[in-house]
């Protein structure tokens, strides 16, 4: 593959982390406090909502950062190599944490989609679930084309 192309990749993936990093810097904070102000009986329910946030955002990155590995291994031409069938299954296991992790907030969610008149908490939430399940959903069929191409590639090699 030519290297522009993994190059304009990696930009994109660098172009992906800023939105998501200045949604954690400006708005979760945001989200929260709104959350505190619609249940102030509810002491936790600010800091569980950041919690969540943040905590769906570590996996995020290192998911990101998996993938500019894997974009490096396929510019060292290694795209065949047991570490990106790493990379895939870290960013597959990155997936299914986010999922989890905004499937357990989704009470939150709902609660505070009970208070807001349109409730856009839950679609939020539904779509995170559902994109990262299609992305965990791709990132392991990815690494089992892969691996199979790795198997044939190892017979050919001991057939010659």
């Amino acid at each position: 593959m030519k290297r522009g192309t993994t190059l304009f990749l990696k930009m994109a993936v660098i172009l992906i982390g800023i939105p998501i990093l200045a949604l954690c810097i400006f708005l979760v904070p945001k989200i929260g406090n709104f959350a505190g102000e619609l249940y102030p009986d509810i002491a936790y329910m600010n800091t569980l909502v950041v919690i969540d946030m943040y905590a769906a955002a570590i996996p995020f990155y290192f998911a990101l950062y998996q993938a500019f590995k894997l974009l490096g291994y396929i510019d060292k031409n290694q795209a065949f190599s047991e570490l990106s069938v790493k990379a895939l299954k870290n960013i597959r296991y990155c997936a299914i944490t986010i999922s989890t992790l905004y499937l357990l907030g989704m009470p939150l969610y709902y609660l505070l989609g009970k208070r807001v008149d349109p409730p856009s908490f839950i679609p939020m939430g539904l779509v995170i679930i559902f994109a990262s399940m299609v992305i965990a959903v791709f990132a392991a069929v990815l690494q089992r084309l892969l691996q199979e191409a790795m198997n044939i590639k190892t017979e050919n090699d001991l057939t010659v």
